[in-house]
Formats: C-alpha cells, structure tokens, sequence
C-alpha cells in the first residue's frame, strides 16, 4: 500500500450536487411561477471548501461518502479535474445527497434537500493517516460520530480543527470540545449558551469548550470572532450579488487559507469575507471561486456594508 501524501488541509464532511433554480421571487403556496434555468452543479459545505483551497494554491485532500448513481459520477470528475486528493466512499443502491435551491433575484436562496441515511460517514470508514497527513482538518460536523474520530486524530497529533457548524447534529457534544476554530452560522452559539447576544455568546461557547477561537458568520454583516482575549470583526463587502449559496462554504476555505498562510487573525477575516461575497457574484455553491489577485483587489478597494459592531 503506498503511502498516504503530505496536505495543506483535509475536509471530511457533505457533499451535494445542486439544482439551482433562478426564479424572480419564492412562490407563494398554491401559485405558479415561471423559472428560468435549472442548473445542476456540484455542492457540499467541506467539499467546496476543499474545492476553494485548492484552486488557490494549497494541496487538498476530501473524504466523503456518496451514492452509486451519475451524481457520484460528476463529483468523482470533478474532483479529478482539479486535482483535490478524493477519498469517495460509496453507499450501494443508493442516490447521493441533492438538494433543489431556489435563488431569487435579490440572491437568497432557499434550500429543499434530501440525504439518505446510509450517506453517513462511520468512524470505520476513516483512514487515520487520511488525517495525520495534513497541516489542518475542516469538518461540518454532520456525522458526528466520524468527525470526533477524526478530530480526535488531529488533536492527538497537534493539528488545528476548524469547524463550519450550521446546525447542532446529534452527538455534536463529543465534537464541541476538540474544535480548535469554531466558526458557525449566526444562531449557534446562542444556541449552545442560551444567551441571544454574540458579544455574550462567544465567549460563553469559548470558555467551555475551550476553542482558540469562536465565531459567526453574519452575512450582509460579515463575521464576529472572540479568541479569548478581545473581539475582531470584519463587515462584508458589498458586491452584485446573483446567488448567496456557498458563501459560508467559501468563507470557511478563506479562513483556512490565511490560517495556514500565518496570517494575522484580521486579515483572516478580512480575506475570507472578501472570498465569500465574490462567490456570490455566481451561480451555485462555487459560483465564482475568485483567484487571489481578484480577492486581494477587493480588499484592497472594495466598498463595505455598515459595520454591524
């Protein structure tokens, strides 16, 4: 058996393929409305992610569990043509995760998805030199029960673990504690705290679980982030927006990014952001993966929205 290749980052975690469907605004119950495309493009909140870090320079590697139909197919290729190390395992006799996305003309979407159970990643389907192989770990967190296994790995070997929760899974409490970047959707750390304020919030999340750092994806208003000793903010860029699907995928990939470019914790933020709103400027999860000069353009002379904090 050859040996396992040295990576930048490993992503074990969702894919998706994606329908995207642009209508002009979501339907009312009971009407009929008239779109204009239905674009099947592939997803995934790690899988992206990997997809975005590599197209900027850093070797990738992604384990995921897929279908044994053409969705699988298309992943498969897709992974190959850019180059991203793939580990797909494959559930037999069944359909890989779809979700059909209805993007509206202000850009926001709103998701129908469907996984089948046997989807799930199981802690025996790990390799741990899949893990131990790579400068840092990105995991949704959505099969728990493997994502601690492979934290547990990281951690034992001294390798970061960023974390893109948008949801609370079941078992995710095994996994909260061996999270070094703690980066989630606006409502989870209330969620996890019972206080509704970030600046309460975060802190509160950091000192139980005892993360490097904690923070959240606002949107329009960019991202908050405590790392013990004081808060960091950086607010979106603004941008003609056609499709905000993707956007934290991307987000999380710029932070990877920086993170093993060593780069400050501000700048971090700043270029995720920047990452993430031009990804918006395109359709589907990996609309437009921007390359780094376009990226630091618009940090550089973008305009932002109002600073939220």
């Amino acid at each position: 058996m050859s040996a396992t290749p040295k990576v930048d980052v490993v992503g074990v975690g969702l894919n998706a393929t994606d329908t995207l469907i642009p209508v002009h605004q979501f339907p009312a119950a009971g009407s009929k409305v008239e779109f204009r495309s239905a674009n099947v493009l592939p997803g995934g909140q790690v899988a992206t992610a990997m997809v975005a870090c590599q197209s900027w320079g850093l070797r990738t590697r992604y384990v995921g569990k897929v279908g044994d139909d053409h969705a699988a197919a298309l992943h498969r290729a897709e992974f190959a043509r850019l180059g991203v190390e793939t580990h797909l395992l494959t559930a037999q006799g069944c359909p890989s995760q779809h979700a059909f996305i209805l993007v509206d003309d202000a850009g926001e979407r709103t998701v129908l998805w469907k996984r089948d159970d046997r989807l799930a990643l199981q802690p025996s389907d790990l390799c741990r030199d899949w893990i131990l192989n790579a400068r840092a770990l990105h995991l949704d967190g959505h099969d728990t029960a493997a994502a601690t296994v492979a934290a547990t790995w990281a951690r034992s070997a001294g390798i970061p673990v960023v974390a893109d929760l948008d949801e609370l899974y079941p078992g995710v409490g095994a996994l909260l504690p061996l999270i070094d970047y703690l980066i989630t959707s606006r409502d989870i750390p209330g969620r996890i705290s019972g206080e509704s304020d970030l600046r309460k919030s975060l802190p509160a999340v950091r000192s139980r679980y005892g993360a490097r750092l904690t923070a959240a994806t606002l949107g329009p208003e960019g991202v908050l982030a405590y790392d013990g000793a004081q808060f960091h903010y950086a607010p979106a860029f603004r941008v003609e927006t056609v499709d905000t699907t993707g956007a934290g995928d991307i987000f999380h990939a710029g932070f990877i990014y920086g993170l093993l470019q060593g780069s400050p914790l501000q700048r971090q933020l700043e270029f995720a952001c920047a990452a993430a709103a031009l990804n918006c400027t395109g359709i589907g999860a990996r609309g437009h993966i921007a390359p780094l000069p376009e990226i630091e353009h618009l940090i550089a002379t973008g305009q932002r929205h109002p600073s939220a904090f």
